[in-house]
């Protein structure tokens, strides 16, 4: 193939979760002789704008002005996608793959990739719209080209519930490491930011503040630590979302623990970020896929106590530790056991997260998979 391949990207917004840092992460590091890309958005914000304007990646904002905008939203994508007349689009979440899907009657040569980037989700936690958009993706599956889950547990989640499985594929999300190995020399400085001493551990959970992510069982764990533990403090890092954020002070203040608690919000500077903490822990209760925020912190060196819910156990392997969800007090004695381990015990754990992000998830590895995946599916068509 002389021509390089059309891909458009399409996403509701450029905010800085999970599924748009690995949308950007994709899109940027695509080879450009080989790969022409675009990215659509529902609406035009989100922090993750800027990187792909800096990078030269165009973005084309739909303007949806609501969510009951629909018909003439839905018009203007159909448009769009004609004066685009993309070889693919990979959509990322549910109400982009159902779109896209749709589109294909109008466009029916374009391919349609679907991203699906949870796992076992409790919908019954979140509106009627969850519930019914799932329900249209599992009765439209069938005429996605590819549906690509970022975990094993979110490709076994779509197909127990009637998902179209001869379309199914895992790619894992993949991580920056060089990003990553620098990241090191900001953790005094981080520390410093938010008055956390040298001689104390700090113990993180970056994710925005969701009913799935569970900070109340962190919050619950940190209380439990703190009464046995001196010299420990925690920190939440994560932008709002459904879960309301001073609802989750007040109970760290019930907790006794308002004091020890950072919240941290949105911030742009990951990498250095999670360099400041000693131990990362992903304490989700369900939903979760391939978490960035647990691979990120693990090519930073720092170990990782996550709750057994998506693939976090296959992520960590043998670095670090796995408890069941909702179980805060398995939590707190899996934290209590990282912090016995002496130094010549910390910096062999330490070397072996960075190892296995490098060995297993890096973003080359990423990349070149979806490439392949793309050029696959474009010989299907005949171009």
């Amino acid at each position: 193939m002389s021509a390089r391949i059309s891909v458009v990207f399409l996403t509701r917004s450029l905010e800085a979760g999970g599924a748009e840092v690995q949308l950007v992460s994709l899109a940027t590091a695509l080879p450009r002789d080989q790969f022409a890309v675009t990215v659509l958005c529902f609406y035009e914000i989100g922090p993750l704008l800027d990187t792909l304007r800096e990078a030269g990646i165009p973005v084309v904002s739909l303007q949806k002005s609501g969510r009951w905008d629909i018909p003439r939203f839905f018009a203007r994508l159909v448009k769009e996608l004609r004066v685009l007349r993309p070889d693919v689009v990979h959509t990322f979440l549910g109400p982009p793959n159902i779109l896209a899907t749709l589109s294909k009657f109008f466009l029916p040569s374009m391919r349609v990739v679907w991203g699906v980037r949870a796992s076992n989700m409790d919908l019954s936690q979140y509106d009627f719209t969850w519930r019914l958009g799932f329900a249209f993706e599992r009765l439209l599956s069938s005429r996605a080209d590819l549906i690509v889950a970022n975990s094993s547990a979110g490709r076994d989640h779509v197909r127990q519930n009637g998902f179209a499985d001869s379309r199914l594929t895992v790619v894992p999300n993949g991580i920056d490491t060089e990003n990553f190995d620098v990241a090191p020399q900001y953790r005094d400085e981080i520390r410093r930011e938010w008055g956390v001493a040298d001689d104390e551990c700090l113990i993180g959970i970056a994710a925005r503040l969701d009913p799935m992510k569970d900070h109340e069982n962190f919050l619950q764990a940190a209380a439990l630590l703190a009464g046995d533990t001196p010299r420990v403090r925690f920190v939440c890092i994560g932008g709002d979302g459904l879960a309301d954020r001073d609802t989750l002070r007040r109970l760290a203040n019930k907790l006794g623990i308002g004091d020890q608690v950072i919240w941290a919000g949105y911030r742009k500077d990951m990498a250095a970020v999670l360099s400041a903490l000693d131990i990362h822990t992903s304490a989700s209760a369900y939903g979760e896929g391939f978490s960035n925020a647990v691979a990120e912190s693990m090519a930073a060196g720092v170990p990782n106590v996550v709750t057994d819910v998506g693939d976090s156990a296959f992520i960590v392997g043998t670095t670090g530790d796995v408890v069941p969800a909702r179980d805060p007090i398995r939590l707190a004695d899996a934290w209590r056991a990282l912090l016995s381990l002496d130094d010549s015990q910390r910096r062999p754990r330490s070397a072996a997260c960075k190892a296995r992000i490098a060995g297993n998830f890096s973003r080359a590895r990423m990349v070149e998979r979806m490439a392949q995946l793309y050029r696959d599916h474009v010989r299907l068509d005949g171009n």
